[in-house]
């Protein structure tokens, strides 16, 4: 600190502390002697420090980059594997440095954890202070107001205890928290600053636990449903499911509900053609085990909410109904079969499993399976291929090609239920020997060769996948969000400042009136408010008519008899 700085504070005392909570930061001067309390108070300061904690929040924001780039096990294991086998140069550098866990990592908790001690150890002292600081009064005027930013001065005819009374009352009505001191009055306005610090800061805690809380005792999963089904909230209801590490399957909210049909509507012409204009899911629920049923119209970022678990609707598409007979005419299966949307037109892909009842021509128990491709609306006729050119039902056409064998589903490993594994199959073929493949609209048939059976393709139904989710904890993070924005804005835009006003008779017998103002930074608020103050006060005290005062550039020393 330079010797002009240290005469200043040595001049202000009291009047220039305590405008701020903040600590103060230590010199490399200041560092403690070696031995382990002394570093140990060294490194808690440092932890503590506004620096610090900035330094691990942009750590903390720059960690979260992966998690955001690359597939994480938590959100999708299927994706991570696929993104392992497509880079298998950067897989094992990736899993070293847990980048398939960011949130989960090492690394990701400690500084998740540095950063909330380090915030802690930030508030907690400086709210004593602040608390400290409101219950107790503006520091008395310095002994030289004109070392101040902004100062005043005037001689009056006015007595100066009139003076101090009405710069007392002036102060009070515009809200400055004010006493008089000695000679002075001195006042103070702007705790709002320190208070919005103190709030956002706080808030940030708030948010960090809601998140951990939200992480550990999270549950999330998937199912779909096909028009005129339903679904139980309980884990075997799901078709995938996640949770964090401290969830309880005794808090899914017990509730169901049935999908009673799925609307969806699309621009017909112009170049928005396609383009969903209503798409949604109609439901009925009921809450717990005997609830009364309510009807429900569940929209993309409109869920249904019950008790705190949010079902969302995801995704729409195509199970069309498939029935299989054998070779003497008896239905083998019979069901609707989802398959999965590959572009923006809902055509799709999928595969149809018959894994019990059918017999072949030889008697004998097998398995089929067929390769599904379906569009809603056909085109690509007399090309070579199909493709859909609109996601409405318009013209809805399946095309199939058909397995015998063993589907694997009996080896005890998941498989894929959109996907056909071939590889202890047979393909049936038509009379030419060529592979059996056919395009079917609903109500036709296909003919399984050496009346092995048909396949038809009896109608349509849609399917809606939804998101059922629960966030304990997401109440807490969005009140601590709302409060850091108002705190963020309250350290901003409010200023925190002092006002003394000093009277007192001078040697002609003539009142001295000097008015000084003291803020935490430079700024021009801090002079025109208090040019507004005096211009207040001098209607009070008015300017002697015979001595005229020298307020555009005061003397580094105050009048006489202004100081005591």
């Amino acid at each position: 600190m330079s010797n002009t700085n240290t005469t200043d504070e040595r001049d202000l005392g009291k009047a220039g502390e305590q405008l701020s909570t903040a600590p103060r930061e230590e010199s490399a001067s200041s560092v403690p002697a070696m031995g382990v309390i002394g570093w140990a108070r060294w490194f808690w300061r440092q932890l503590t420090s506004m620096r610090v904690a900035l330094i691990l929040l942009f750590l903390l924001s720059l960690g979260a980059i992966p998690g955001s780039l690359i597939p994480q096990n938590s959100v999708d294991e299927l994706k991570v594997q696929t993104f392992k086998e497509a880079h298998t140069t950067v897989t094992p550098i990736y899993e070293k440095l847990q980048f398939f866990d960011v949130y989960s990592s090492v690394w990701f908790s400690a500084i998740y954890i540095l950063l909330f001690v380090s915030l802690i150890g930030c508030i907690v002292p400086r709210t004593g202070q602040f608390v400290g600081q409101l219950r107790g009064r503006p520091p008395g005027a310095p002994k030289k107001l004109t070392r101040l930013p902004a100062y005043t001065t005037w001689r009056t005819d006015a007595e100066p205890e009139q003076v101090r009374e009405a710069a007392l009352s002036i102060l009070r009505k515009r809200r400055f928290r004010s006493h008089t001191a000695g000679d002075a009055v001195a006042a103070e306005k702007g705790y709002l600053r320190e208070t919005g610090n103190l709030l956002f800061h706080i808030a940030l805690i708030v948010m960090l636990v809601a998140f951990a809380g939200g992480q550990l005792f999270k549950s999330e999963g998937g199912k779909l449903i096909v028009e005129g089904d339903g679904f139980a909230n309980t884990i075997t209801q799901y078709d995938d499911f996640k949770s964090g590490s401290l969830f309880d399957t005794d808090d899914l909210t017990p509730f169901s509900f049935d999908l009673e049909d799925f609307v969806g509507t699309y621009e017909r012409s112009g170049p928005q053609r396609g383009t969903p204009r209503t798409y949604e899911a109609r439901v009925t629920y009921a809450e717990g085990a005997d609830g009364e049923p309510k009807k429900k119209v569940i929209e993309v970022n409109k869920p249904l909410v019950v008790d705190g678990t949010k079902v969302y609707l995801n995704a729409h598409g195509y199970a069309p109904v498939i029935s299989v007979k054998d070779g003497k005419g008896k239905e083998v299966y019979r069901s609707a079969v989802p398959l999965l949307p590959i572009d923006n037109n809902v055509t799709s892909t999928g595969a149809v499993k018959v894994m019990d009842g059918y017999k072949g021509t030889d008697g004998k128990k097998t398995q089929l399976g067929f390769q599904a491709f379906f569009v809603p609306t056909f085109a690509g006729d007399g090309q070579g291929t199909m493709f859909s050119q609109y996601p409405g039902l318009d013209y809805p056409v399946l095309a199939l090609n058909g397995y015998y064998g063993s589907l694997g589903v009996d080896s005890g490993l998941p498989q894929n239920v959109y996907q056909l594994d071939t590889s202890k199959m047979k393909e049936f073929k038509d009379s030419n020997g060529d592979k059996l493949k056919k395009r079917l609209r609903p109500g036709e048939t296909m003919k399984l060769p050496d009346g092995a059976g048909s396949v038809t393709f009896e109608s349509v139904e849609e399917w809606a996948s939804f998101q059922i989710s629960r966030q304990p904890a997401s109440g807490w993070a969005l009140t601590g969000a709302v409060a850091a924005i108002i705190g963020l804005a309250g350290s901003l835009f409010i200023q925190r400042r002092r006002v003394w006003v000093r009277a007192v008779k001078g040697p002609d017998g003539v009142t001295v009136v000097e008015m000084a103002g003291l803020g935490r930074s430079e700024s021009a608020k801090l002079p025109e408010e208090l040019a507004d103050l005096a211009l207040a006060l001098n209607t009070v005290a008015p300017t002697a008519p015979d001595l005229e005062p020298e307020t555009e550039q005061p003397s580094e020393e105050p009048a006489e008899g202004a100081e005591k």
